[in-house]
């Protein structure tokens, strides 16, 4: 086993393939590494030719070849585990909810005033409180989904601890983390949605 191919290693692959380019905040908020050592790992892989980092960016990425490795190891994952009935049966209550969190996005980006659609300056508290609950009332029925993929592979624990930190700094007044950071619930929900797709082999 190479260090491209430590568990700290794949962890990192693995968030780049699901999450697209990201930098070393959001790489360590991802896999909960320190970014001392996701400089080490990405190193590592970078050598092996599984990450790229365009010259003149501070993001990272994942190179063919990086894809191809993670696709191979996430497999092995899954089935050494035997999840991939729990993992499928997670997905399906997914993507029940998925819908309705889009339209919550929508709802949060865009208000009704008199009778037209505008885009939400965030200038009527209550409107925002409205959609926040509503958020929270996902959020809890998202819960047990969280539970059930994190126990059948813990790398999954991850996204339940980040999407209620979001959840719970947006009503806390960091509005942002709704939908319009890289940290926000909206991004990890697509994180989490990518990243079943990726280890039940699901194309787009």
């Amino acid at each position: 086993m190479t260090r491209a191919d430590s568990d700290a290693g794949l962890l990192v692959l693995h968030a780049l393939r699901c999450g697209g380019y990201a930098a070393l905040p959001r790489l360590s908020a991802t896999t909960g590494l320190s970014e001392p050592d996701l400089e080490s790992e990405l190193i590592d892989l970078a050598v092996a030719g599984y990450v790229t980092r365009p010259s003149g960016f501070d993001a990272w990425g994942c190179t063919a070849a990086g894809r191809d490795a993670d696709a191979e190891h996430i497999t092995a994952q899954l089935e050494a585990a035997g999840a991939r009935a729990a993992v499928t049966a997670a997905f399906d209550r997914f993507l029940v909810l998925n819908p309705e969190l889009l339209d919550l996005c929508t709802a949060w980006q865009l208000r009704p005033v008199e009778g037209d659609t505008v885009v939400n300056d965030h200038s009527d508290p209550a409107y925002d409180a409205r959609v926040l609950a509503r958020f929270l009332d996902l959020h809890e029925r998202a819960l047990p989904v969280c539970h059930a993929l994190e126990a059948a592979l813990p790398r999954f624990g991850r996204y339940r601890v980040r999407l209620t930190y979001a959840l719970d700094q947006a009503r806390a007044g960091e509005l942002a983390l709704v939908a319009d950071s890289t940290a926000s619930y909206h991004v990890v929900w697509g994180e989490l949605h990518e990243d079943l797709l990726a280890t039940l082999g699901i194309p787009r």
